[in-house]
């Protein structure tokens, strides 16, 4: 389902769009659509495009970068947090890897785990796939244990904020190269977090605008140059 919102700034359209959809923000994509700065006679906004898709439902994302927060203990404290570093170390056990799984963080409705491991290239996979399918089982099973309000973050290596990084860069980069060739690009396929992080890094630039394409969770973000208004 595709809606629109509108709000003063970007953070306050979707909070919009969290309340009357009811859910969380990372459960649905964003698409800035229409941004007006704010001058001497007219308020400034932005209107955004949500779209939510029943595949992606229950996969959960990061919204917020993990070097912000501060080290938590990483002995279980409670029989849930046992019951989940259990699961994510028999799964990569299963898979034929090693790994030793510690908390890295707790917030509200909101726990990290950390994996260290010789193989922990291969349990990021391409474009942290391999991370992203692990933490989509974990997320689950946090949701048998009946906590599905906790959202679990897996993270090995601090891929989660090289990623950000990379990305970001990849962004301006992106938009130079339209820019000078008075183009459009389409990026490889992301997940939702990933391809709301490139549509806010270049939110600001008057001449650009990216958009999602494709269908299913992995879309990708094209990023066009519009001309200058």
């Amino acid at each position: 389902m595709v809606y629109e919102f509108e709000g003063k700034n970007e953070k306050d359209a979707i909070e919009k769009a969290t309340i009357e959809l009811g859910l969380e923000s990372d459960q649905f994509d964003v698409e800035i659509i229409e941004t007006q700065k704010k001058t001497l006679f007219k308020n400034g906004y932005v209107k955004i495009r949500v779209h939510t898709d029943d595949e992606v439902s229950g996969v959960k994302y990061d919204e917020e970068t993990p070097s912000k927060r501060v080290i938590a203990n990483p002995v279980p404290q409670d029989e849930f947090e046992k019951k989940l570093i259990e699961f994510v170390s028999s799964m990569i056990e299963k898979m034929g890897y090693k790994a030793d799984v510690e908390i890295s963080f707790r917030e509200e409705r909101k726990i990290g785990l950390k994996l260290s491991s010789e193989s922990s290239s291969i349990l990021i996979g391409r474009k942290g796939k391999n991370l992203d399918a692990m933490q989509l089982l974990a997320n689950v099973y946090a949701g048998h244990l009946g906590h599905e309000e906790v959202r679990v973050i897996l993270d090995t290596e601090n891929y989660r904020v090289r990623r950000e990084e990379s990305l970001v860069h990849l962004a301006y980069n992106t938009a130079d190269k339209v820019r000078t060739n008075r183009t459009s690009i389409l990026l490889e396929p992301m997940n939702p977090f990933e391809r709301r992080l490139i549509h806010t890094t270049l939110n600001d630039f008057s001449d650009i605008e990216t958009k999602s394409e494709g269908e299913g969770l992995y879309k990708q973000v094209r990023v066009i140059y519009k001309g200058n208004y």
